[in-house]
């Protein structure tokens, strides 16, 4: 393209081209990861859910470091998000936190990050400063609120009502404020206590219910499907998707692609872009 311009002594756009081509492979690749986002709910807001695993404060503590890396790759991607339910670690760090982030193609980005993700460092909560494994596992589901057929009758669940909790379980409400939904047919459980309205914060809970029970009728589907083709599925849900080692060496690598980088501190301020393509490419 530059030769014909400069052979047309189009000098106007060929210095706009030659000042500009640097940047047009990371332009080129970013279309062709937003072509691999073409299923159903890829560009839905998300629900992002991250849960410590057992280990008490340590894993506590890693959830509290998975937490800031999405909240920061947020930030990188221009993604609004905003926590509606949060349980904190008795010492440390935070046992549970559920995100919900607002963006277009947020699901089909943040999607790639369900399954178990595994720390391995020098715990700063040993006095003899030994090395720890931590676990925590992260749940994505789309946020469907306009084509969402599920029906849920009144009897099959229970809705709670009581006052938000801060830091260290004390009270952030003079009133009851936050709301619990246990559905009894499945067992899921939903909170939702972002210190505002009870009627607000039911309605949050609700729809985060409903897009929980739309994805498990959509899991069923593609079970169903793949038992006609005769496929094998594999269930991403609770497998070691990636680890990140920071002691004896610095390493993140994921295994279901074996992308790799011993930049760890890129990565835990939230450039995960890397880990996120490669999965896109290989689905």
């Amino acid at each position: 393209m530059l030769e014909l311009l400069e052979s047309e002594n189009n000098e106007d756009i060929y210095t706009l081209i030659e000042n500009n081509i640097e940047t047009y492979p990371d332009k080129i690749s970013s279309l062709e990861v937003k072509t691999l986002l073409n299923e159903e709910y890829d560009q839905n807001n998300c629900i992002l859910e991250v849960h410590s695993g057992a280990g008490g404060t340590e894993a506590c503590d890693w959830a509290n470091m998975l937490y800031r890396m999405y909240t920061r790759f947020c930030d990188i991607h221009g993604f609004k998000y905003e926590v509606i339910d949060q349980v904190d670690g008795e010492e440390a760090g935070i046992k549970t936190v559920v995100l919900s982030i607002k963006g277009k193609y947020a699901y089909g980005y943040l999607k790639c990050e369900k399954g178990v993700h595994r720390l391995v460092r020098l715990s700063p909560f040993d006095s003899n400063h030994r090395r720890h494994t931590s676990f925590a596992s992260v749940d994505v589901i789309p946020e469907i609120k306009n084509d969402i057929n599920i029906e849920i009758d009144p009897n099959d669940i229970r809705i709670d009502v009581y006052r938000a909790s801060g830091h260290g379980g004390q009270g952030v409400n003079t009133t009851p404020s936050a709301v619990r939904i246990t559905h009894f047919p499945s067992g899921i459980v939903v909170t939702c206590q972002n210190e505002r309205s009870q009627i607000q914060n039911k309605e949050e809970a609700m729809t985060v219910l409903k897009s929980k029970l739309k994805l498990i009728e959509i899991e069923k589907e593609k079970e169903r499907m793949a038992e006609i083709r005769g496929e094998h599925m594999n269930i991403e849900f609770g497998s070691q998707i990636r680890s990140y080692v920071l002691h004896p060496y610095s390493l993140v690598k994921d295994h279901r692609t074996n992308v790799e980088t011993s930049n760890t501190t890129k990565v835990l301020d939230g450039d995960i872009d890397l880990f996120i393509n490669a999965y896109l490419r290989i689905k």
